[in-house]
């Protein structure tokens, strides 16, 4: 049953944060703010960066938070948990999901569970690492070495050959105590925003042409960085199968709200999942906002809707 908002409903958009995505994080919350407004909420936009923010979120009057907190220490379930102590209604995904979802080496056994196509990969720790002939072996070249906690296509490097393993491995290892070596999987990049709770539903597929060679942080940041087609040119059949995977993806992870997962489209036309956001970006170049834009949701109403979910959640 959809939950009514209330009527004087006090906002408390979260933004900012520690984590590598910071920027882009208050770059979020200020795009999101600005939607809000536009629907009417009363918004306090704070830092949990700032103790002072944190003071003013315990001791304030909120109905609701609003989380545009991307990568560690946000979109990790930590803040979720301090939510769910405090008794404040927030947007996505609980504490579990949130910290299964950005963990990809331990969403991966979910996916699989799901029956998803989940591309061969080794987790590497400083204590637990392979050779690269061991490497080379399993995985194959090339292949893609991503730290395994973050976000934004931080540290995620396309390794040609076993040469450059080692640098692209020290290189993830600066940001994460833990990185994964994964098979390549050639083809096309999309992404499926998903939105609901018990009964979730996709939004349009965005098919994604980056201007680089993959969807790198510049990317999916920059002006021009990366071209949006939406709805994604595929068959009838392949839009299915994909559209399929992403509400399963948002289900065997137990997400809330929305989340939005990213797949390689293989020439067979088999979609292969990446990883999942459970808060997705909120800025101009965003592709929540996109997806939701062509379904006929404009940017206030869409977040009005997370916010309805959040109270339903809740209930």
């Amino acid at each position: 049953m959809k939950k009514v908002v209330p009527s004087e409903c006090h906002v408390a958009l979260l933004a900012g944060g520690t984590s590598g995505e910071r920027d882009i994080s208050v770059a979020s919350g200020n795009g999101a703010r600005e939607a809000l407004e536009a629907a009417g909420f009363s918004v306090d936009m704070l830092d949990p960066a700032r103790k002072q923010d944190l003071v003013k979120l315990i001791e304030g009057d909120y109905q609701v938070a609003f989380l545009c907190l991307h990568g560690k220490m946000g979109e990790d379930g930590t803040i979720q948990g301090l939510l769910e102590i405090l008794g404040i209604p927030y947007i996505g995904s609980g504490v579990l999901a949130s910290a299964l979802a950005i963990d990809k080496s331990k969403s991966k056994p979910f996916y699989e569970k799901g029956g998803l196509n989940v591309p061969q990969s080794v987790l590497l720790t400083p204590d637990h690492k392979a050779s690269h002939s061991e490497l080379v072996e399993k995985i194959g070249t090339p292949c893609v070495v991503k730290p395994a906690t973050e976000g934004s296509a931080l540290g995620v490097y396309i390794v040609e050959n076993e040469e450059d393993l080692d640098d692209a491995i020290e290189k993830a290892f600066e940001i994460d105590t833990e990185v994964i070596v994964e098979k390549f999987v050639s083809g096309t990049e999309v992404t499926v925003a998903v939105i609901g709770n018990d009964e979730p539903e996709a939004l349009p597929i965005i098919q994604i042409v980056p201007s680089h060679e993959f969807y790198d942080f510049e990317s999916k940041y920059a002006p021009g960085g990366s071209k949006h087609i939406c709805p994604a040119p595929l068959s009838d059949e392949v839009t299915e199968r994909t559209t399929a995977a992403a509400i399963t993806a948002h289900k065997v992870l137990g997400c809330a709200g929305v989340s939005r997962s990213d797949f390689i489209i293989d020439s067979d036309g088999e979609p292969w999942i990446l990883e999942t956001n459970t808060i997705p970006g909120m800025t101009s170049t965003s592709l929540l906002p996109d997806a939701a834009r062509v379904a006929g949701i404009d940017f206030p109403e869409l977040c009005t809707k997370l916010i309805e979910l959040a109270f339903e959640r809740k209930e």
